[in-house]
């Protein structure tokens, strides 16, 4: 489970503050998927990254039972002087999971080729993103944060992520961001629509789209 109390972000930027997250308040159930919708810079890749741990909240608290990945999908903790076999092998020393069999996974899933063995800095950024994603669904957690999924490759390889995605889905639970609302509509439990900082949890997740529809028309 996700517990969020009182959660506070701002960003201030030429004079002007934008708040992404208003004192917000929610938990997350274990085992659940949950659908994050909202406009473009409502912040919820935000909200991904402070439930990740890797962008600090203002205020409030984040408690977490369990394990949660990075957000799949961003690939900027990467050492770019790394080949992806090394960063590879890397994570799974800090995550504590066999180095050869996620190496061997990551370099089958990401269809890098040669390239998996050159720096990363070398890669496009849809490269680095397969990287990315071969990674998370290789290191097997209790919550995956997934910003866009669907966006990840071309339409083979992000039919094979669903597809896996889909297999992770059976023993763990997600936040996941997407703007496909047929993703929502098929993979989650719950969805929540995040708007000038405030959140609204939503059980029926057609309830949800329709009114993301109605906000974004």
């Amino acid at each position: 489970m996700i517990r969020i109390r009182n959660l506070r972000k701002a960003y201030h930027l030429q004079g002007q503050t934008t708040v992404v997250a208003d004192n917000i308040s929610v938990d997350f159930k274990s085992g659940m998927v949950v659908g994050l919708l909202g406009r473009n810079g409502a912040g919820k890749s935000s909200l991904l990254r402070m439930v990740a741990g890797t962008m600090r909240q203002d205020s409030g608290s984040i408690e977490i039972d369990g394990t949660v990945s990075w957000p799949v999908g961003f690939a900027g903790s990467f050492h770019k002087d790394l080949t992806g076999a090394q960063n590879t092998k890397f994570l799974a020393r800090i995550y504590g999971v066999d180095t050869e069999e996620l190496r061997e996974y990551v370099e089958d899933f990401a269809e890098l080729g040669p390239q998996f063995y050159l720096p990363v800095r070398t890669y496009s950024s849809g490269m680095r993103s397969r990287l990315a994603f071969g990674l998370s669904m290789g290191i097997k957690f209790d919550v995956y944060l997934v910003d866009e999924v669907t966006s990840v490759g071309d339409a083979s390889f992000r039919k094979k992520s669903m597809h896996v995605f889909r297999d992770r889905m059976e023993n763990s639970g997600a936040l996941l961001v997407t703007h496909n609302l047929r993703v929502i509509s098929r993979v989650c439990d719950a969805a929540c629509i995040l708007d000038n900082g405030r959140l609204t949890y939503y059980d029926d997740v057609k309830e949800a789209v329709e009114r993301h529809r109605e906000m974004t028309a």
